[in-house]
């Protein structure tokens, strides 16, 4: 496990907790991480706000909490689109549907917003939200 991440590999699973997404993405950058997914055919991931939005192409302006060296809102766009996190949480007032088309307007790129009752499934390209809460898409 790496104890700044937060980050554990084994086997066929990977964990990660509490950590800004651009960090994340760094640091999955320079351990081999990210270069190392590709060959995680059997691998699962399961990403909880920063962990799944790594997984996107961007994560816009308002989500960069840490810049890299690189700067920017990058991440590793394993999937295609951007993910809004934590829609309506009673701990987050400025995550609110408006904020969310607002944020999803300047993205450039399909997007999702969604509530902590909202996952998202990938399997084999085909992107199936899975919710018994709130969620919108946002097409490009």
């Amino acid at each position: 496990m790496h104890a700044s991440l937060g980050l554990a590999v084994h086997r066929r699973s990977v964990a990660v907790t509490h950590v800004r997404p651009t960090y994340l993405c760094h640091w999955m950058r320079q351990s081999g991480l990210a270069d190392l997914l590709p060959s995680l055919l059997e691998t699962v991931w399961v990403g909880v706000s920063a962990g799944s939005m790594v997984m996107t192409p961007r994560i816009g302006d308002d989500f960069v909490n840490w810049r890299p060296p690189t700067g920017g809102d990058s991440t590793l766009g394993v999937v295609d689109f951007s993910i809004f996190p934590h829609l309506g949480h009673e701990l987050m007032p400025e995550n609110t549907m408006a904020e969310a088309e607002r944020w999803a307007a300047n993205i450039a790129g399909p997007a999702y917003a969604i509530d902590d009752q909202t996952a998202i499934k990938v399997s084999d390209g085909t992107v199936e939200v899975v919710s018994e809460g709130h969620w919108k898409h946002f097409p490009s």
